[in-house]
């Protein structure tokens, strides 16, 4: 739930990605939701879920998220310089998204593995549930996680494991300038 502060968001929208239409929830505090592919509709939704009151939609104010993703997902970019705002989250999640978010861009590490950096080393089912309600997906690379059979498990953005996989394999050409296009995109 939004903090008393945070009830207005701002969002915006970028069509055509590889991944489809991308949407970005920008609270006073920094960047808030991103969710794809997805439609006004279901996107307002979920900032009402997410305790937002007031919604505006402003393509000027949330272009430069959206720049910065679509640059992403076209492997023209490999982090981002974008505040968020961790104050929508549980403490537990925010200290399991924020080992998330420092994960490397190309690289790759288990549940267990964050789990065990989070204190929790016994929680690696705990650690999914946190990047199964990743309200940042992309810019949050939960993507990049793997079991600790090395298989893909679990991703809930885009096209599920076909997303995660072609996310994956984006972030290891580097040297390719035109990416693949993506599942649903």
């Amino acid at each position: 739930m939004a903090s008393s502060k945070n009830k207005l968001v701002w969002f915006g929208d970028r069509a055509g990605t590889p991944v489809g239409t991308v949407w970005v929830g920008l609270s006073s505090d920094g960047l808030a939701a991103i969710d794809f592919p997805s439609d006004q509709e279901a996107f307002t939704l979920r900032l009402q879920r997410m305790g937002f009151t007031e919604i505006v939609y402003d393509p000027v104010r949330t272009g430069p998220v959206l720049d910065q993703i679509d640059e992403y997902l076209r492997g023209q970019r490999r982090g981002f310089d974008l505040p968020i705002d961790w104050s929508l989250m549980t403490p537990f999640q925010e200290q399991v998204l924020r080992l998330t978010y420092a994960i490397p861009y190309g690289s790759r590490t288990t549940y267990a593995e964050l789990a065990r950096l989070a204190g929790r080393p016994r929680a690696p089912r705990a650690v999914g549930r946190a990047q199964a309600t990743n309200p940042l997906p992309l810019v949050i690379p939960c993507h990049r996680l793997l079991g600790s059979d090395g298989k893909l498990h679990g991703y809930g953005a885009g096209e599920g494991l076909a997303t995660k996989q072609w996310l994956l394999d984006l972030e290891q050409r580097t040297s390719q300038s035109s990416p693949s296009r993506a599942p649903g995109g």
